[in-house]
Formats: C-alpha cells, sequence, structure tokens
C-alpha cells in the first residue's frame, strides 16, 4: 500500500503547520503585496470588470471558495459585491463588480485587492479600441505595395514568395462576406463575452462574423465618444494579409496565398483585455476553457488595437504563451501621436511593434491639426505604410483594401481606403507570411530578420520609428539559404528565467522568484509541480536550428524534491522535442519522483539530427494525488556551431 502522508506547501499557512508538528508555532513575515495596476485607469472612466492574478501556491490560487472570501473581503471595503466570472487562459481569474467604479475608487479597490497576501498582481480589465481612422473613398491603387518612394517593394519578393501554408490569425472585428477573402479564409472563433458589445445576441461562439461596431449615440463608450458608424475594421486589416490576387477583381494581399483565421474580440465600444488575452493564446493554438481548440493554429498573429498604459500581466502573459508555441506577434503602435512606451500592446515585449509611414515616407499625420499620428519611440521596431487618407481628395494616400457597404450591419462588399498603424501593422504580417512559406523561423529570428532588412526611412520620424522601413524584396531574398556560416551560441531567449516570462510560454507560477528552491544562478528559475495534488505544468520555448549547423546541444540543470518514497513512479517530467505542427518529435528524457536528489544535475541532449528545423523545447511536469514531487530547472541552452 502507497506510503500517504501530509505534503505541508510552502506557504505562510504551511510554515505555520510545520512548527506546529515540532511543537512550537511562530509568526510568520506578511507576504508581500501584489502588484496593483492603478496606471491603467483611465481619467474618466469606469470599471466594472478586473483581473486578479492569484499567487498560484497560495490557498487562493487553488481553492474557489477561498478566493470568493478575499473577493468579498476586499468587495466589502468599497461598498460593491464581487463575483468571479470565469479564469482565463493566463491564469488570471476575471471577477466582476456589481457596480461600475469610478477611477478614484477603482483605484482603491485594485489596492485592496493587490494588499492581500495571495494576490499576485491586478488590473482593471480594460477596452481596447482599433487604430485605424477611415475614409468613404472610392479605389484606386495600391501605391503601398510597389511604389519607390515609400512602398514596400512587393513586386519582386511575389517572384518567390507568396504565403502558401502559413496561417496568419486577425484578432480583430471578426469577418465580413467578401470574394476578395472567402477563398481564404478558413474559420475563427467569436471570443466577445459580452453581449452589449458582440450585437449576436449570445456569448462566445464559434461565428466570428462581424456584426458591426457602429455608436448611435455621442458618449454611448465613454465620456467624449463619437457617433460612427461600423468600421469593418477587420475585414479591411484581413484584406492587407492575404486578399486573394490574380482573380481578375479587387485587390492583393502581401500574402496571397496564407490562410486567415479571425479572432473576433472587437466590438460596439471596442473590445475587454480579457477577451483579447484568451483569443491570443487560442489563436497560436493554445488552450482557453470552454472554447474548442483551434484547428488551425496561426504563425502570424495581427493585432490592430491598442489602448493606453503599461503593458498588464494579462497581456504579457498571453504574448509569452504565443511566442512560446512559435507565433510571432506583430501589433499597430497607436495612432495619439505620443510615444509608443505609453500604449499596449505596443509596448509589450517580444512583439513587433509597428508604426505608420505615409506616401512620402514621413510618419503619418491622421489629422490637419495633428491630434492624430502614428505612434513613434523606441519601443517601436519597424515602420510600414500606414497611410494618409485627408491629404487627398479622394482618400488614395490611405490604404487600399477590402471592406463592407453597411453602415451599421453588414451590407455588401466593397473597397476602401483606410489610414493608421492598424494599416501598417498587416503589411508586416503579410510579409511574416512569406518569409514563413519560404524558411521556418523562429518569433526572434522572424524579428531580427525584418530589421536587418530594412531600407532607410525616406522622409521624417520625429521620435524613432524603429529600424526602418520594412522592405520585401530585401526581407525575401535574405532567406536564399545555402552557404554562410551558421550562427553559433546560445538559441533560446531567457536561458536562465532572469528576465522572468519572457520568451518562455509556461503555466501561470512556474517561472519565479520564491526562494524554497533557491535558483542554481541568479534569483529565478522554473518550478514545476510541487502541490501535492493532480495537477500538470508546462514549460517550453521555441526556436530555430540552423540547417547549417554542424553541432547542436540542449542542455539545463533539473534538481528533483519528493516527498514521494520507494521506487514506484507516482510523479514526472517528461522533456519532449515538438515540431511546427505540435507534433512530439522526440521524448528526450523522463524523469520522476524516482530519481530525487536536492542538488541541480546538468542533462545533455544531441539534437544535430533535427538542423533545419523549427522546434519546441517542452517540459512537462504531472503530478498524481498525493505527495507532491517538484521539479526544478534552471540555466537552460540551446547551443550550435
Amino acid at each position: 500500500m502507497r506510503n500517504i502522508r501530509r505534503l505541508v506547501l510552502v506557504s505562510a499557512v504551511a510554515s505555520c503547520l510545520v512548527a506546529a508538528a515540532h511543537g512550537t508555532v511562530q509568526a510568520q513575515p506578511e507576504a508581500p503585496s501584489g502588484r496593483a495596476f492603478t496606471e491603467n485607469v483611465a481619467a474618466g472612466a469606469e470599471y466594472q470588470q478586473y483581473i486578479v492574478g492569484f499567487k498560484p501556491r497560495s490557498e487562493a490560487g487553488r481553492s474557489a471558495s477561498v478566493r470568493a472570501r478575499a473577493l468579498r473581503a476586499a468587495g466589502e471595503r468599497h461598498g460593491v459585491s464581487v463575483e468571479e466570472v470565469r479564469q482565463l487562459a493566463v491564469g488570471g481569474h476575471l471577477v466582476r463588480t456589481d457596480k461600475k467604479l469610478s477611477g478614484d475608487q477603482a483605484r482603491g479597490f485594485l489596492r485592496s485587492l493587490a494588499a492581500r497576501g495571495e494576490v499576485e498582481y491586478v488590473e482593471p480589465d480594460v477596452r481596447l479600441y482599433s487604430t485605424a481612422t477611415p475614409n468613404d473613398t472610392q479605389y484606386n491603387d495600391q501605391w503601398h505595395y510597389w511604389e519607390s518612394n515609400a512602398g514596400m517593394r512587393l513586386p519582386k519578393a511575389w517572384d518567390t514568395a507568396d504565403g502558401a501554408g502559413v496561417t496568419v490569425a486577425v484578432v480583430d472585428t471578426g469577418r465580413t462576406t467578401h470574394s476578395d477573402l472567402d477563398g481564404n479564409t478558413i474559420g475563427g472563433y467569436d471570443f466577445i463575452s459580452d453581449t452589449f458589445v458582440s450585437r449576436d445576441g449570445n456569448g462566445r461562439d464559434s461565428n466570428p462574423q462581424d456584426e458591426g461596431d457602429w455608436s448611435p449615440a455621442e458618449n454611448e463608450c465613454h465620456q467624449g465618444s463619437p457617433r460612427s458608424n461600423s468600421s469593418w475594421h477587420g475585414t479591411h486589416v484581413a484584406g492587407t494579409i492575404a486578399a486573394v490576387s490574380g482573380n481578375a477583381k479587387g485587390v492583393a494581399g502581401v500574402a496571397p496565398k496564407a490562410k486567415l483565421v479571425h479572432a473576433r474580440v472587437l466590438g460596439r465600444c471596442g473590445g475587454s483585455l480579457s477577451d483579447i488575452a484568451d483569443a491570443v493564446i487560442w489563436a497560436a493554438g493554445g488552450t482557453v476553457s470552454g472554447v474548442p481548440a483551434n484547428p488551425n493554429p496561426a504563425k502570424v498573429i495581427n493585432m490592430s488595437l491598442g489602448g493606453g498604459g503599461t503593458c498588464s500581466s494579462t497581456y504579457q502573459n498571453a504574448i509569452n504563451s504565443a511566442i512560446g508555441r512559435g507565433s510571432t506577434v506583430v501589433v499597430a503602435a497607436g495612432n495619439s501621436n505620443q510615444n509608443a512606451s505609453n500604449s499596449q500592446p505596443a509596448n509589450c515585449n517580444n512583439v513587433v511593434t509597428v508604426a505608420a509611414l505615409d506616401r512620402e515616407g514621413n510618419r503619418s499625420v491622421f489629422r490637419s491639426d495633428g491630434s492624430f499620428a502614428s505612434n513613434y519611440g523606441t519601443v517601436v521596431d519597424i515602420a510600414a505604410p500606414g497611410g494618409e487618407t485627408w491629404t487627398a481628395t479622394d482618400g488614395s494616400n490611405g490604404i487600399l483594401s477590402t471592406l463592407n457597404t453597411g453602415t451599421t450591419t453588414p451590407g455588401s462588399e466593397t473597397y476602401k481606403y483606410y489610414q493608421g498603424t492598424s494599416m501598417a501593422a498587416p503589411h508586416v504580417a503579410g510579409l511574416v507570411a512569406l518569409m514563413l512559406g519560404e524558411k521556418s523561423l523562429s518569433p526572434s529570428a522572424v524579428e531580427s530578420t525584418l530589421k536587418q532588412n530594412v531600407r532607410p526611412i525616406p522622409g521624417t520620424c520625429s521620435g524613432g520609428c524603429g529600424a526602418g522601413l520594412v522592405d520585401a524584396e530585401k526581407t525575401i531574398a535574405s532567406l536564399g539559404g545555402g552557404g554562410g556560416t551558421p550562427p553559433t551560441g546560445q538559441l533560446l531567449a531567457n536561458p536562465g528565467f532572469e528576465s522572468g516570462d519572457t520568451g518562455w510560454a509556461s503555466t501561470s507560477g512556474v517561472i519565479t522568484t520564491d526562494a524554497t528552491y533557491p535558483a542554481r544562478t541568479g534569483s529565478w528559475k522554473a518550478w514545476l509541480n510541487g502541490y501535492g495534488q493532480s495537477h500538470t505544468d508546462t514549460l517550453s520555448q521555441t526556436a530555430t536550428i540552423p540547417a547549417t549547423a554542424t553541432a547542436a546541444t540542449l542542455s539545463f540543470h533539473l534538481r528533483i524534491d519528493s516527498a514521494e518514497t520507494g521506487t514506484v513512479v507516482y510523479d514526472s517530467l517528461k522533456v519532449q522535442l515538438l515540431d511546427s505542427t505540435g507534433a512530439v518529435l522526440a521524448t528526450l528524457a523522463t524523469y520522476s519522483n524516482v530519481n530525487e536528489g536536492t542538488a541541480y544535475v546538468q542533462r545533455s541532449f544531441d539534437l544535430k539530427a533535427h538542423a533545419g528545423k523549427t522546434v519546441t523545447i517542452r517540459f512537462t511536469g504531472t503530478e498524481d494525488s498525493n505527495l507532491q514531487t517538484s521539479f526544478v530547472i534552471d540555466d537552460t541552452s540551446l547551443t550550435t556551431s
């Protein structure tokens, strides 16, 4: 019979239990407060939904009843009732108050929650908006592809590249029927959970149809918001990425043979952070509770949307998850004529942030008074055509793409010029699809290749527009392959975890500075399992092993601590290599509670047989219902020569 003994997890409560077992009870220091994203509360806004990240090894992190008590206590201080709505795919919990809180009240509520020892972070479920400004004009041409001055030089790139075999996710307003898009559209999902926003009469569902985002009255969305017609923003963005070409009509997309998956997140009055985060994870092939798996995981994710504030934990965790699955995330810099460091997701790590240029190659200005223009600054990675419709009477200095004639609900298909960083980002997303159709590349390799192959900005960009103007011809030519010296050294980003989650996709709380098990070096490490109950943790990162590499070695340092005894395997850690579709190429090793050792031991594997492939290194820790086993990993590396 299995030897079962009580597991004592490390927490303030657990420490007291340990002391009690030895006849003494000692007072424990208070757990440090979590982070309250009070800076993301906008002036004049009201909030009713919040995202709370509980520390995964806390009682609240594991128990709904404990979370409910914590939420009730924080709500009582501010005169509201608080209920948990659902857990997000990134691990945070969406909660809702029974009434809206003003800016000051919301900040106080955030601080009260963050002060609780079991809370890691708390933030408002902010609303984000598309980053385009439409102009009702007629078709002229797509100067932004071929014009010598400020076009992206596509024609010669199309001689060899067309994006075939690559799926691009459009995280936006959803799809409309259009003959220039239908042949390349292969599905999607509606992630809008609020029926006021979605207008389709229900919550999340498998139909990503754009129902229209019109606003019938001023101030409906927020103080100062205008009355507006439906934008069909996702339709316009999708056309730039992958409109069908060679069909003797309409426009061409940058990657005309790529496929499109729509994740609908924006509707009436924008979209919520909680919905967008789940959509990003789903688009990349991750798991979202209550949502069917994406049968067409995207290698490119376009987000032509944004809002003010610091990059939130929820946003960054979702992006890291997508990057860890090998998806490149392209985002718009924003249209507020300010430093993009003040706009999310443009200011998040591991994204390709795109500024907009006009037809002359200057930073785009979207109103004659300069009140709206492309954002700028050091977080911008690259620039692409974004247009300026107001500088031509027919709007032809804007970006031409697919659209719909409806002013409220969908009408018939059409084509229109739009302007904005929303229009610049899909140029880059389309180019990434062209790149990946020619060669497998990790997200970090995609970004570096884009930057290395820009051309100088033809005009001016005060404040900085990244490395330069994207150049499709030069970028695709750089992927010609053959010869050359393979890159050497470390291929993994953030190999020692000292930058937190950057570069890695993991279960919430795995990458940590918790002092129970010290890091081998530095302060951070990855701690999988250790709960003493049925639980699975994962940790992964994607990298491309050069085809010309003569050697490739994966190594990491592993420490195993277990409360199990004997020689029976109860808890295990698998180390696997996955291909670009998520299929297992190889199981490199399996460790278990039987391999317990209190010191870090280096483990190494020869990956030379996988040269020329983009692979995902995945650690999966599985724990049964009794007695903990902790698998602690530090100082990883994937080196080539």
